[in-house]
């Protein structure tokens, strides 16, 4: 049997955890503003100020602004920009893959979640592939976010997800993490590893589980705005992210409004 360590790490109760649920639904809410709101023609800033308004009107502040000097509330992400865009003055063009990146604390309990899309239309097949590959992906390290399973199996399930959907990119030095009364706590969760390995996970915990999957090369390199990740070849990205209760009846997604039962049938 492999060597399970148990290490400490912020431990929610249900009253916590109904508190980041607040947080991750009013996260996924922006979410599906900026999703409705994303068209030809409309800017990075235009998006960003949809997201802040619905995140302050619901009780809740932003997670990202002012965060280490970030300077939006949400992070948006163009094409071959893999995380953490600025919003800015770029006006989004019909096909462009976007990745849209937000976070927001309620009563002191964070929520993250991200997601990718394409502006003003379906996307071809390459990148619906690679969307599909991430998103699959993340489900799948949702899935084996359990109690007494351990973060290796995490990581394993995500990179296992990629591999099996074809020759993508994993992008590496960038990855998920635990989350609570932070939104960047330990546990970093990599995207890539073996099962079997690391600390046990225990009913109580909340991760946030987020591939970020290339057309390409996994290289990233980072821009002189000291925020933009970009791929190394210019190839396209994509993300998605969601936050996970770790409970003794299984993973409950905190960021999706179906709580997971949709993916994970339960």
């Amino acid at each position: 049997m492999p060597f399970r360590r148990r290490a400490r790490f912020e431990l929610k109760t249900e009253e916590q955890f109904a508190l980041m649920r607040r947080a991750g639904l009013i996260v996924a809410e922006a979410l599906a503003a900026m999703v409705g709101a994303a068209r030809p023609g409309v800017t990075t800033r235009e998006l960003d100020a949809v997201a802040e308004r619905l995140i302050r009107s619901s009780g809740a502040v932003p997670s990202f602004l002012g965060y280490h000097g970030f300077p939006a509330t949400t992070c948006l992400s163009v094409g071959a920009e893999v995380v953490h865009g600025i919003p800015g003055e770029r006006v989004l063009a019909e096909g462009e893959v976007l990745s849209l990146d937000c976070g927001a604390v309620y009563e002191g309990w964070h929520g993250d979640s991200a997601l990718t899309v394409v502006v003003g239309g379906e996307p071809g097949d390459e990148v619906a592939g690679l969307l599909r590959a991430c998103e699959d992906a993340m489900w799948a390290g949702i899935a084996a976010a359990r109690d007494g399973a351990v973060l290796g199996d995490v990581s394993a399930a995500v990179e296992g997800g990629v591999r099996a959907a074809g020759a993508y990119g994993i992008v590496q030095g960038y990855g998920g993490h635990g989350i609570g009364t932070s939104m960047h706590m330990d546990p970093l969760v990599p995207n890539t590893g073996p099962a079997g390995r690391g600390p046990e996970l225990v009913a109580g915990m909340a991760l946030a589980i987020e591939p970020m999957v290339t057309l390409g090369s996994p290289d990233v390199v980072e821009l002189d705005d000291g925020w933009t990740v970009v791929t190394a070849d210019g190839s396209l990205a994509a993300h998605f992210e969601h936050t996970v209760a770790i409970t003794p009846d299984g993973p409950w997604v905190l960021t999706a409004p179906d709580g997971g039962r949709g993916r994970l049938g339960r």
